[in-house]
């Protein structure tokens, strides 16, 4: 049978090293020892060894002093640190030189077999999140994702509109990926090969937007020290995207009305009119029918904004989207920070698709990327995702269709209180067996039959 895994043990003490070699030895692992820290050293650079277990005092190099070393070091084992010294000092100084975890002797075993697997299961997983990065390291992130009706029927306006060049309004929720539906627009129509220029009018004091839109000559206000082109000239050819329309102050939106009407410019402090071949998107997540009505928005701007309008549709009208946005938006933020991928269980897709997600995707990607790091590397669960003293929804089965019958429905609540209890005792595998009130060999056997060992 092939190993698990290769694992190094280096340990001073014969008692305490021979009872980790057996006792991994005996769970599949394949063990190579040392019983110092040069003699480690040595192993490890040979490669091969996919985890590392390092006493911190070792004759020679203590275990501290091999992590340090094995910093620079590509492909580098995972890490546990074992210490008789439990002080905060000595673990601090382990998890910033890069150990996955460290345990404090006495070595509790059960917590040891599952600390020892999630390791090597992160660092597979940083190494399948390395390839993915190289493989993909041309993609840009814009892509909408989704296949229920709301999405497929925005997808059909957006291939419809995308070849033309008239003026778009991009209406929709914060959140709901308006920026991506004008990235989608523009790299569907025959200005693709031309700037896009984005413009968050909310960002922008309201004294600098007519100089950011418009440019300057030099001269032309106090500060103004030379020429400068503004957004409109750099997306001449291509396309500017206003995001946020809905900001801009009467006397801008008078001066954006001219663009549209005369498709040209002219900086400030000069007479000079720039012609302009340009396509103009537009977004807001405003009510700007309200706004006409208290005169905070011009009508005659507004239609010209408005030749075509798509709405983006919120999270909670397209539920089916998420555990299929759930997987790309985890995926990105793996290859963003830098960490082990990490996966979705089923409990947490349910819990994911029940919330109202009123801050849209913006807010999924927040929640998923809390998780990961709380979850460092092991499947998310509903817990991972909660705030704390969120109501939890992960345990409601009303919604349990009642054909699976009564034998999976219990199936699944089991599997599910298992996870609830490894997660609450901290992978503890005795600790869970208490929570549940079970002996630790029934809680074993559970394990195995859902392949969670």
């Amino acid at each position: 049978m092939k190993p698990i895994a290769s694992v190094l043990i280096a340990e001073d003490e014969t008692t305490a090293r021979e009872a980790l070699r057996h006792l991994l030895e005996d769970e599949g692992y394949r063990v190579v020892a040392a019983s110092r820290g040069d003699e480690a050293l040595e192993i490890l650079a040979d490669g091969g060894v996919e985890a590392a277990l390092l006493d911190v005092k070792m004759p020679g190099r203590d275990g501290l002093s091999v992590l340090r070393e094995l910093q620079s070091q590509q492909n580098a084992p995972a890490v546990l640190v074992m210490t008789a010294y439990g002080t905060s000092t000595v673990a601090i100084e382990a998890m910033m030189l890069g150990a996955f975890d460290y345990l404090t002797k006495p070595i509790n075993f059960d917590e040891l077999l599952i600390l020892l697997r999630r390791a090597i299961d992160a660092r597979r997983r940083n190494q399948d999140l390395e390839t993915l990065r190289n493989e993909g390291a041309d993609s840009t992130g814009n892509e909408l994702i989704g296949n229920s009706p709301a999405m497929h029927a925005m997808y059909k306006l957006i291939g419809q509109v995308a070849p033309t060049d008239c003026t778009v309004l991009i209406r929709g929720e914060s959140g709901t990926g308006k920026e991506l539906i004008a990235h989608a627009i523009h790299q569907h129509s025959l200005r693709k090969s031309r700037p896009l220029v984005k413009v968050n009018c909310a960002a922008i004091p309201d004294t600098m937007l007519e100089a950011e839109l418009f440019g300057h000559e030099k001269g032309a206000f106090t500060g103004a020290v030379g020429r400068r082109l503004g957004k409109f000239e750099y997306a001449n050819g291509g396309t500017i995207f206003l995001d946020e329309i809905g900001e801009l102050s009467p006397g801008t939106q008078a001066k954006l009305l001219r663009v549209l009407q005369e498709h040209s410019i002219e900086r400030l402090g000069s007479n000079a009119t720039i012609a302009l071949d340009i396509r103009v998107l537009a977004a807001t997540n405003q009510n700007l029918e309200a706004a006409m009505q208290k005169n905070a928005f011009r009508e005659d701007l507004y239609f010209r904004l408005k030749v075509v309008e798509i709405a983006a549709p919120p999270l909670r009208e397209r539920r089916s989207d998420i555990p299929q946005l759930s997987e790309h938006l985890t995926l990105r933020a793996a290859r963003r920070l830098r960490m082990p991928l990490a996966g979705l269980s089923d409990e947490a897709l349910v819990w994911l698709t029940r919330q109202e997600w009123p801050g849209n995707v913006r807010e999924l990607e927040h929640a998923l990327e809390r998780a990961m790091v709380l979850s460092r590397g092991a499947r998310i669960l509903p817990e991972h995702l909660a705030l704390p003293g969120a109501p939890a929804t992960g345990d409601d089965f009303d919604q349990v269709p009642l054909n699976i019958g009564l034998h999976e429905a219990v199936r699944r609540l089991e599997r599910r209180l298992l996870e609830r209890a490894l997660a609450a005792s901290g992978g503890n595998r005795t600790g869970a067996a208490d929570l549940l009130q079970i002996n630790r060999r029934l809680l074993y056997d559970r394990l195995r039959e859902f392949g969670m060992e």
